[in-house]
C-alpha cells in the first residue's frame, strides 16, 4: 500500500506541490467564495499550503483513510479505496448528495459550484501516476523533500526512525498512524496538527463502523420519503377531484 509522509519541520512553504497538483489535475484557477473554508481547498485546489506561526507550514490534502468514511457514506459508491492505498471518485456515479461533505473528519470533499452539474472534487493521490509506476506530482517537486511517497510500512519506519533519533525536534507521534483506523498521508511536526481535523482527538476506530447502522438505513429512507410524497401527493389530487365535484355549477347558479 502506497502512502506520502510530510516532514513539517522541512518544508519551507514554497507552493510547488499546490501549482504541480493543479498543472497534473489540469485544474482551473480558483474562484473563491463567501462560503468556503478558510483552509485553501476548493473544488479546483486539492492541495494547500496552511501557514502557522513559527513559521511552520502544513500542507492540507485528502487523507486517504484506511476505512474512508466518505465512500462508507456514499450510498452510490462513487467514493471507492484502490488497493494503491488512494480513495478515488467516479463521476459517472455521483447523486451530488454531499453525505461525503459531512462524513469527513478532515472537511476535504469540496462541492463544484461553477459547473452545471456540480460535483465533489478531492485528491485522488495521482492515483493513475501510480498505476504508470510514478509517483504522485506533489512528491515529485519538493524540492527539500519535506514530502516523500513509497511504501506505507517504510514510511511509517522512517517516521518513527527521525522521531526516535530526534526526541526534542519532534512530537513523539505519527499524525495518521492510527487515528480512525490509519489514513495514506501521514506526517511528523514538531507542533500539533489536530486542527487538520474537525476535532482534536479522532479516536482509533475507523468511521464507517460508527456510521454502518445509520448508512444501512439511507436507501430504506429513500424509498420511504419517495413512498411518502407518492401518497401524499395522491391524497391532495383525490380531495381536489372531490371538491370540484361538490362544487355547485356555475350555470345553476345564474337560473
Amino acid at each position: 500500500m502506497k502512502a506520502i509522509l510530510t516532514d513539517i519541520t522541512k518544508c519551507i512553504g514554497c507552493l510547488e506541490c499546490v501549482s504541480a497538483c493543479k498543472s497534473v489535475n489540469s485544474l482551473e484557477m480558483d474562484v473563491p467564495r463567501i462560503w468556503q473554508k478558510n483552509d485553501g481547498l476548493s473544488a479546483d485546489n486539492w492541495t494547500s499550503i496552511i501557514q502557522k506561526p513559527g513559521p511552520h507550514y502544513i500542507r492540507k490534502q485528502c487523507r486517504h483513510c484506511l476505512e474512508p468514511a466518505c465512500a462508507s457514506a456514499c450510498p452510490v459508491g462513487a467514493l471507492s479505496r484502490t488497493e494503491e492505498g488512494a480513495v478515488v471518485y467516479d463521476s459517472g456515479k455521483c447523486l451530488g448528495c454531499r453525505y461525503c461533505m459531512m462524513a469527513c473528519p478532515y472537511g476535504i470533499p469540496r462541492y463544484d459550484w461553477d459547473k452545471a452539474i456540480p460535483y465533489i472534487r478531492k485528491c485522488i493521490l495521482c492515483h493513475p501516476r501510480i498505476l504508470q509506476g510514478k509517483q504522485p506530482a506533489c512528491t515529485e517537486v519538493c524540492p527539500v523533500q519535506a514530502t516523500i511517497f513509497g511504501n506505507r510500512d517504510e514510511l511509517l519506519a522512517e517516521a518513527h526512525r527521525r522521531i526516535n533519533e530526534n526526541p526534542n525536534k519532534y512530537i513523539n507521534k505519527v499524525f495518521g498512524e492510527t487515528e480512525i483506523g490509519g489514513v495514506s498521508v501521514l506526517y511528523i511536526s514538531d507542533i500539533d496538527l489536530g486542527f487538520l481535523a474537525y476535532k482534536q482527538e479522532l479516536g482509533s476506530l475507523p468511521l464507517p463502523k460508527t456510521t454502518s447502522a445509520a448508512m444501512k438505513s439511507v436507501p430504506f429512507a429513500f424509498v420511504g420519503m419517495g413512498a411518502f410524497m407518492y401518497g401524499l401527493n395522491w391524497v391532495i389530487k383525490r380531495r381536489e377531484k372531490l371538491g370540484d365535484k361538490d362544487k355547485p355549477n356555475e350555470d345553476n347558479k345564474h337560473e
